[in-house]
Parts: structure tokens; C-alpha cells; sequence
């Protein structure tokens, strides 16, 4: 008797929970967004869009949860909607049981920027294009001339990145110019002369060379000795007096 009132009382219980659950699971999703949380994680470093241009962009595709049912709200259409904005890299779009809806935001990593008659863009540290910003400007090489998007986005993205991870070189090489024949050259900060990278073939070696001479031959003859130092030959130096 007393086993069969438990399972009796338990089966009861059981029920309940369910109830209940399902009720207010049904009562949240009927309940209105009452407010939308927007967070650009790295707002600190970067300023390519703002937490007015995201709302700005949902308004404009209606998809502004302000206002409408919970269950009417559909985070993977806002979350696609602003991965259409190129300034932005990654979108998390999630409900909370308060009746919110919250957006963490992370913008792309500019690592160049390219200025030709081909085009005005960044290329970032994934090696996509993304437009510049007129209310921010990164501090990243700068690579002028000749410039097609495939060079952007293959061999000079490398060279990018390269010089992202090597503080030496990204603190020396101010800007970068591509010649019609896609030569390279480069510009330093300190010294005044050009530095012919000639192609990116063993890009790398050639600036390892040239860190040497830079710390065994300039001492002897100073920084004003050469207007040119060509790296273009094979583990040859060939420096051209001013």
C-alpha cells in the first residue's frame, strides 16, 4: 500500500514538473525582447564599426528584436546578417531568460593596406579583403604601386604576416611598393635608402642577410653610405653609393 501512494505521489510530482516547465518555457518564448545587449569585444583596439552601426544594419534588414515575441526571434538571421558587414570577423547571437537578446561582436584584424589605382582595401590576418574605414585608420604597412588583388591577398599577405610576428622587421619596414613588373621594394624607417626585396621568393633569407649587414657593415660606414641595397640575387648584397 504505502509503495503504491510513492509511486502514486511520484508519478504526481513527475507531472508537475512538467507542467510547470513547459509553461513557462511557453510563457518566456510568448514574452516580448525587452532589450538588445551589444558588445564589439575588441572596440578597444579597433573602431571599424560601432555598436550604433550593428543596430543600424538589423533595423534596416527588420530583424531589431526590440519589441518582438522571444519565440519569434531568430539569432542565426542576425547573425548572418551582420557577417555580410565586412569590418566583421566572427557574430554570437543568443537569448537570455531575462528576455534579452546579447551580441558579441569581433571585427577583422587589418594587417595591410593596399593603396593603388586597383583599389583601397586592408587585407586581414586570415588573408581576405576588407574596405577601409573612414572613421578609423589602422597602423600597418602600407603597399602602393602595382598592386592586383591576387598579389594582396597571396605573397604580400605573407610578407604581412611575416612582419606581424617579427618585431625587428615590422618596427623597420615603413611601406612597400610594387613595380609594374612586380618587383618589390621596400622602405625603411630608419636609414635613407630603398631596399630592392626584388620577387617574395626567399623573402625571409634575404631579409636575414640584410639584418646582418645592417649590424656588421653599416657601423663601419654609417646609414647615409648607399641610397640603394638590392637583395634581389641570390645571397648576394649589392649596394649602390650615394
Amino acid at each position: 500500500m504505502i509503495r503504491t501512494v510513492s509511486i502514486i505521489v511520484a508519478t504526481l510530482l513527475f507531472c508537475y514538473i512538467v507542467f510547470v516547465s513547459f509553461f513557462f518555457r511557453e510563457s518566456r518564448q510568448k514574452e516580448l525582447c525587452r532589450d538588445l545587449q551589444v558588445v564589439v569585444v575588441d572596440s578597444l583596439d579597433k573602431h571599424f564599426v560601432s555598436e550604433s552601426d550593428l543596430v543600424h544594419i538589423l533595423k534596416k534588414a527588420d530583424l531589431n528584436p526590440i519589441e518582438k515575441p522571444m519565440d519569434e526571434v531568430n539569432t542565426d538571421r542576425i547573425e548572418n546578417e551582420l557577417l555580410k558587414n565586412e569590418m566583421i570577423a566572427r557574430v554570437e547571437a543568443y537569448k537570455t531568460p531575462s528576455g534579452m537578446i546579447k551580441l558579441e561582436v569581433e571585427q577583422k584584424i587589418p594587417i595591410l593596406r593596399v593603396i593603388s589605382p586597383r583599389g583601397n582595401y586592408y587585407v586581414d590576418n586570415l588573408g581576405s579583403t576588407m574596405p577601409v574605414s573612414r572613421r578609423y585608420v589602422a597602423h600597418v604597412p602600407v603597399v602602393s604601386g602595382y598592386v592586383e588583388k591576387e598579389l594582396a591577398v597571396t605573397d604580400l599577405y605573407k610578407f604581412a604576416l611575416f612582419l606581424q610576428e617579427n618585431d625587428f622587421w615590422n618596427n623597420q619596414i615603413e611601406q612597400i611598393y610594387v613595380h609594374p613588373d612586380n618587383e618589390v621594394e621596400l622602405i625603411p624607417r630608419v636609414g635613407n635608402h630603398r631596399i630592392v626585396l626584388g620577387s617574395f621568393v626567399d623573402f625571409e633569407e634575404k631579409l636575414d642577410n640584410l639584418r646582418l649587414f645592417y649590424e656588421k657593415a653599416i657601423p663601419k660606414v654609417g646609414w647615409e653610405k648607399y641610397s640603394i641595397i638590392s637583395l634581389k640575387y641570390k645571397d648576394q648584397i649589392v649596394c649602390t653609393k650615394r
